[in-house]
């Protein structure tokens, strides 16, 4: 249907999600650029009205400020210097522990809490168990994708946004983290709005993290050839992530809202219309893309893909993403056995209309 709309309509009206919907490469890269024409600061947009007011749903100067207070502490130098060499023992770790018999399932016991373990390791919370974060990221997400199918935030989304202000309030109270003080001090931040900030963080990061992993797993196992070529030179890793994260971005579309009557693709877009661009359509563009719907890890152009989003809203955790899901296979590789085949019987396919994972990726030798 993507490609369909692309060909033919690239910019297009569905009355099923009351938006436009973009799904050409150059257009989505237009629209996310110009944000002085197509906004996220809208009460519509999910994620701000499930967390709160944030850097994901401010525009302007106001999340040029938010942005600030965290820019620093995710530059790629300083998450290579404090987390390489930890993240690659996290990640073996943990699949060692979560390994059994002559089968793993890789997402949900892998994938998923390896992202929490490194998001509350980097923010510093005390006393956090990895259940409970779990937890409150998937009352959040399915909260976020309601909101976008129309319905109302639900208590348990709401009870989990309270549960997070509280730790990050005991977490300073107690002097536990170094990385909220930090943020605290700065002038960036006002106090009251610093639990909505970590619980943006904390959200996007398991989100990316999680999905990331869980897709590389899942093409590299659907894709044996592949897989026993990365095994033998472990150069290809990098680019292996790279066409997973163009073949299925963990978030599949980001929203805007125009702020005036726009005209884009040929197609003149009304003020305060919803505008959804398909980051899975743009990355699957074949204008860009030679045979787009295969996973080829000799593309010239791997990095041209727009999953990390562009302009002022560009994901400002991807270099802390790419190296925990380079980590996570380079642990797989290592800890598992070489004839590591997937379980199609308990596998499936990424799949989700926002956020896109497979919901069980299971190994087995």
């Amino acid at each position: 249907m993507l490609a369909a709309l692309r060909l033919h309509e690239p910019v297009s009206w569905l009355p099923a999600l009351g938006s436009w919907i973009i799904t050409r490469r150059d257009l989505a890269v237009d629209a996310m650029r110009d944000a002085d024409a197509f906004t996220v600061d809208d009460p519509r947009f999910s994620s701000g009205a499930v967390i709160g007011q944030s850097m994901l749903s401010l525009d302007g100067p106001e999340h040029e400020r938010h942005r600030k207070a965290f820019a620093d502490h995710f530059r790629p130098k300083v998450v290579r210097e404090q987390f390489e060499d930890e993240l690659q023992t996290m990640a073996r770790s943990l699949l060692e522990r979560a390994r059994a018999g002559r089968s793993i399932e890789l997402r949900q016991q892998f994938a998923g809490p390896l992202a929490v373990d490194t998001i509350t390791k980097f923010l510093g919370l005390s006393n956090v168990k990895s259940a409970d974060v779990l937890g409150w990221y998937r009352h959040i997400s399915d909260a976020i994708v309601g909101v976008a199918l129309g319905q109302t935030v639900p208590v348990a989304s709401t009870q989990a946004i309270a549960d997070i202000h509280e730790r990050v309030r005991v977490s300073l109270e107690s002097g536990s983290s170094t990385f909220l003080e930090a943020l605290a001090s700065e002038d960036y931040l006002r106090p009251e709005e610093l639990p909505t900030a970590v619980a943006v963080v904390m959200f996007g990061a398991i989100e990316t993290s999680e999905g990331m992993t869980a897709n590389v797993l899942w093409h590299l196992l659907t894709h044996p050839e592949v897989l026993d070529d990365v095994r033998r030179d472990r150069s290809l890793l990098g680019p292996a992530i790279e066409e997973s994260l163009r073949l299925e971005p963990a978030a599949a579309v980001v929203d805007r809202y125009t702020t005036r009557d726009v005209e884009i693709g040929g197609v003149t877009l009304g003020e305060r219309d919803m505008v959804t661009i398909s980051l899975l359509g743009a990355n699957r563009d074949p204008a860009v893309f030679d045979q787009p719907d295969t996973f080829d890890l000799h593309r010239g152009n791997l990095r041209q893909h727009v999953t990390f989003v562009q302009g002022p809203h560009g994901c400002i955790g991807l270099h802390l993403a790419r190296l925990e899901t380079h980590a996570a296979v380079e642990a797989v590789l290592d800890v598992l056995p070489e004839g590591i085949t997937l379980d199609h019987a308990n596998s499936e396919a990424p799949t989700g209309l926002i956020f896109r994972k497979p919901a069980s990726v299971t190994a087995t030798w």
